[in-house]
């Protein structure tokens, strides 16, 4: 296979990984990771610096996009980075005390759970409920378009949600994975924000996280250009194309295809856990 055709076929792959990430709020590397080491042999740190620049491109693309049309809470999304950062930081920390294979095995339970239970909408809660008082001290609270006209929403149980995002955090420090599941589940199943503003919000929040570790991978040397070329211009556009497509898409497919990813990806780290491959 020559140099064109190889960065073609990266470039396709990663158009579908950009606009599945889009969708779903989790990033491009659920696919990217996997189709550069198991097809082609790539070493997994470029395979994963590479998909860390991607990640970056994908919140660029589709965040931009998303937050135009007015899905992106940016409040809430800076607010949770702080727990996000915090747990990542913990997790480099405690990567040298506990085996990732264990946590890995763990996730990966957590994950399945959560596509089984995460198919069906979550209760909007009793009429009248209060919104959590931090989130409506921080103007958290907002709207976002639908095709009858804006709807409103109220964050609930922010501290819930910080704390998940924490986890998320460690996660993604111990194991080097991207935490875009845990984040949607965290705002979708326990703050109850709309699920389009969750994996919204999470495109923007992911290419903040993303930043930081690419920036170690380039120091390290392990971010090849000729490989995050065509990886990066495929997420991009299908990054783009995603976002185009959520505003018109039906929230309850939205959920049958995130909890379909999150369950290969939980598949996926049991099996490396069992496997040792951490």
């Amino acid at each position: 296979m020559t140099i064109l055709e190889f960065s073609a076929v990266v470039a396709a792959a990663s158009l579908a990984a950009g606009f599945l990430g889009a969708l779903t709020g989790l990033g491009g590397g659920v696919v990217i990771i996997p189709f550069l080491t198991l097809v082609f042999g790539v070493d997994i740190r470029y395979a994963v610096g590479a998909s860390l620049v991607s990640v970056i491109a994908t919140s660029s693309g589709a965040a931009a996009a998303y937050l135009k049309e007015g899905f992106s809470n940016i409040r809430i999304g800076m607010f949770l980075e702080i727990a996000t950062t915090l747990g990542a930081l913990g997790g480099a920390f405690i990567a040298g005390l506990v085996e990732p294979r264990i946590i890995a095995v763990v996730f990966g339970i957590a994950l399945i759970s959560s596509a089984l239970t995460g198919r069906n909408a979550h209760l909007a809660g009793p009429a009248g409920a209060l919104p959590d008082p931090l989130a409506a001290r921080l103007k958290m609270n907002s709207s976002y378009p639908t095709e009858q006209g804006p709807v409103d929403y109220v964050v609930r149980s922010l501290p819930s949600g910080f704390g998940l995002m924490s986890v998320a955090g460690i996660l993604s420090g111990l194991l080097g994975i991207g935490s875009g599941a845990l984040k949607v589940i965290a705002m979708d199943r326990i703050m109850r924000l709309p699920f389009k503003v969750s994996t919204a919000t999470s495109n923007f929040m992911i290419g903040v996280t993303a930043v930081g570790s690419a920036g170690v991978y380039l120091h390290r040397g392990y971010i090849d250009p000729g490989l995050t070329m065509p990886v990066v211009l495929g997420v991009l556009a299908g990054s783009l194309l995603g976002s185009r497509i959520l505003k018109s898409s039906e929230t309850q497919r939205l959920r049958i295809l995130f909890a379909v990813v999150i369950a290969a990806l939980g598949v996926e780290m049991i099996v490396h856990g069992l496997t040792n491959r951490f």
